[in-house]
């Protein structure tokens, strides 16, 4: 075989890994609409992180702990507080029911994200960004700048603080879209701020509801009404090969609280718990919440990040919505003092948003790894005593 002919083959072969790689970028919605009968090996995960490695872990599912919303607001609030704050340092998720978010609300925002996902690709593909920073982006798997194994999901990000600076850049179209997402994010946002009193509280950070300073808890709750919400809609095609792929592999969520509407209909969503893969069993009219890493750094490790995944379906699309809260953009996140002692050290640097944007974008998005990388060991510990003391 001459040189010359082994040249050219090697270089067909990098121009069409070129363009297949383009493709992929495009989405895994856009690949599908085209036709596929087999995974792509650009989304085939190595043969230890494909899902199903044993029947017991395809097999299990699990009914999360159910927090009752109106039980917090009532005679019951210290009870349920206590089953808080157990859901959150044993499991990481909790289901919220009685949240008190109309169902036409719920269905209004599930209509309008899937609309658009229905959209052409030339429509979708115009809010497409290599930018994490941006108020609008398409787009498919984790970080498709960095993913060696893409996830087989695309999503659509809407950054929504503060709504009258992003709503301009939200798509158009769908044209109920924008009124959609302005309401639903308005619902969320003060049921995340409900929330976050309750952990607070949970944390002792905060007086329970009967004993309450009203201007400690309002001086605790300021920066979390001021802070940050995404809300992120995600979409997994059916896929030919379910075994061979993942629509999100193993992660945890940045901030400091996830509220998730999950698909009712296509169960998919899994969380590590006890060591072993378990799926979530929903409950109608129900969120999925989840501590954050902000919420794990915040509680100085009491309250933890889950890692979590989701499974794809052979035969069904599935759709979820997050609502992903936590601290302003500018805000540094660190350990309360208050959860700092002699026996529970200080466990976590400072972080902000500024250096996870960075991370995520020079790293893939595997297990907990940005958390990680803020954890403090006893060497950064000493290292971290004598600049403070300096």
């Amino acid at each position: 075989m001459s040189p010359a002919f082994v040249l050219e083959v090697q270089t067909n072969r990098e121009e069409e890994e070129l363009v297949e790689s383009h493709e992929y970028h495009d989405g895994v919605k856009h690949l599908c609409e085209r036709g596929l009968a087999k995974v792509p090996r650009k989304y085939i995960l190595p043969p230890l992180e494909r899902p199903f490695m044993s029947k017991k872990d395809g097999a299990t599912n699990l009914k999360l702990p159910v927090i009752d919303l109106a039980k917090l607001q009532g005679p019951d609030r210290v009870h349920t507080l206590k089953s808080l704050s157990k859901a959150c340092e044993e499991y990481g998720f909790f289901q919220l029911i009685n949240h008190g978010i109309a169902s036409e609300s719920v269905l209004n925002m599930f209509q309008a994200a899937r609309k658009f996902f229905e959209l052409p690709f030339e429509e979708r593909s115009k809010y497409m960004s290599k930018d994490q920073s941006v108020p609008v982006r398409y787009g498919t798997s984790f970080n498709q700048n960095k993913d060696s194994v893409f996830c087989w999901r695309d999503f659509l990000k809407l950054s929504c603080h503060p709504l009258s600076d992003v709503l301009p850049n939200w798509p158009s179209s769908p044209a109920e879209l924008r009124q959609a997402v302005v309401n639903y994010s308005k619902e969320t946002k003060s049921l995340y701020l409900m929330l976050v009193k309750a952990v607070l509280e949970s944390l002792g950070l905060v007086e329970t509801a009967e004993n309450a300073d009203e201007n400690d808890s309002c001086d605790h709750l300021k920066e979390f009404e001021d802070g940050s919400q995404l809300i992120v809609a995600n979409f997994y095609p059916s896929c030919p090969e379910p075994d061979l792929t993942l629509g999100m592999t193993p992660h945890s969520d940045y901030g400091f609280l996830t509220l998730l509407l999950p698909d009712e209909e296509v169960k998919g969503l899994q969380i590590q718990h006890e060591g072993r893969w378990v799926t979530v069993e929903p409950i109608p009219n129900s969120f999925v919440v989840n501590v954050g890493d902000h919420l794990e750094i915040f509680s100085n490790g009491r309250y933890s990040s889950v890692l979590h995944r989701v499974l794809v379906n052979p035969f069904k699309s599935r759709m979820s919505i997050a609502s992903l809260h936590s601290l302003p953009f500018n805000s540094m996140i660190r350990p309360s003092p208050k959860l700092i002692s002699d026996a529970n050290p200080r466990r976590y640097m400072d972080t902000d948003f500024a250096s996870f944007i960075g991370y995520m974008a020079s790293h893939e998005h595997k297990n907990k790894n940005f958390l990680e990388s803020r954890r403090l060991t006893q060497k950064r510990r000493c290292m971290s005593f004598f600049f403070l003391n300096k």
